[in-house]
């Protein structure tokens, strides 16, 4: 009677890891039958280096509006936290899964190369948005969708030398500049950077006398504007150029804070990149003197250059994206409101 109890527990423990195996199979068909309704779709994967920034989420959301099921994509978005590490390995995570295009936005230029020979073997077009990368080889890559940097760049410097004319008698105004850098190594501080570098060359009379790497954040801007008062008197100093809004905002945060005005009217002339509305909204309010647009709403740009693919035709190997440039005279609060960023 024993051994038959005990075969019959047998058999029910059996029965039970037999009924366990085959839903687990069963669930397997089932995540296999959903991608394969994803296969319908054109599956494309997005990196991103972060989230730091008003502008960022708006390139982000920008993508995401464009690549809808409704459109017939399926996306595929990755958060980098702000590490070239993270990007590469989410590239190849996509290329793993078989996806039909990678949109990359990269943190830096360089560092790319081998991760996309991976997606070159693996026949998968690779479009660079936002910021560039310098690379090997052009051909590892399909395409880039983003800004012109140094163009960006150039306005601002334009901005200031009509600022900071000779007087009547010809003699040159001290021009001496706070320059906060962007996330170092980027396609957004090489241009800026550069602009501003060349403008120094061309301009005797202008003087950096406090520079460091904001890295596109406000808090670590504050701190190098902080870092920056410490250093030279705020009477001493003529321009904060700083390379996006965040920056910008920080920049402020640390005037405002020593009781130090700023902005059109006063002895000191803030420029900043982007034109998120909080920016836009300080320089209408004249203390931000110039806002450089850097346009984030890439999705249609990047949602027209696959369209071009998916058809077969080439597409233009680089695009840009169109910007502008404002100050407090072209600015109204309708405008702002309008904006999406």
């Amino acid at each position: 009677m024993y051994n038959v109890k005990k075969l019959l527990s047998l058999i029910l423990m059996l029965s039970i890891t037999i009924l366990i195996v085959a839903c687990n199979n069963t669930t397997e068909m089932i995540d296999d039958q959903s991608y394969d309704d994803d296969n319908n779709l054109i599956v494309v994967g997005f990196s991103q280096p972060g989230a730091e920034s008003a502008w960022r989420v708006a390139l982000t959301d920008s993508v995401k509006e464009a690549f809808t099921e409704e459109k017939g994509y399926k996306l595929i978005y990755k958060d980098g936290q702000s590490k070239q590490d993270n990007q590469i390995r989410d590239i190849r995570t996509f290329i793993q899964q078989g996806v039909d295009y990678i949109i990359l936005s990269p943190i830096v230029e360089t560092g790319w190369d081998t991760v996309l020979e991976e997606a070159k073997e693996a026949d998968i077009p690779v479009i660079i948005c936002d910021r560039d990368v310098m690379v090997s080889n052009e051909a590892l890559y399909t395409a880039f969708v983003g800004s012109n940097f140094a163009a960006e760049g150039k306005k601002a410097i334009t901005y200031m030398e009509n600022k900071y004319k000779p007087d009547a008698e010809g003699n040159l105004p001290r021009v001496n500049i706070v320059h906060i850098q962007g996330t170092m190594g980027s396609s957004a501080q090489i241009g800026r950077s550069k602009a501003l570098e060349k403008g120094l060359e061309e301009h005797e009379n202008w003087k950096v006398v406090a520079e460091g790497s904001g890295d596109f954040t406000k808090a670590k801007a504050k701190e190098i504007m902080k870092n920056a008062l410490q250093q030279v008197h705020s009477s001493e100093i003529d321009v904060i150029y700083c390379e996006n809004d965040e920056e910008a905002l920080g920049a402020i945060a640390a005037l405002d804070e020593a009781g130090i005005p700023h902005g059109d009217g006063t002895g000191i002339t803030i420029i900043s990149f982007d034109a998120t509305t909080s920016a836009l909204k300080l320089c209408m309010e004249g203390k931000i003197s110039l806002v450089v647009e850097c346009n984030p709403l890439q999705g249609n740009y990047l949602y027209n250059m696959i369209s071009l693919l998916e058809e077969g035709e080439a597409a233009p190997k680089l695009t840009y994206v169109d910007e502008g440039q404002f100050t407090k005279d072209d600015l109204t609060e309708e405008f702002i409101d309008e904006r999406k960023y």
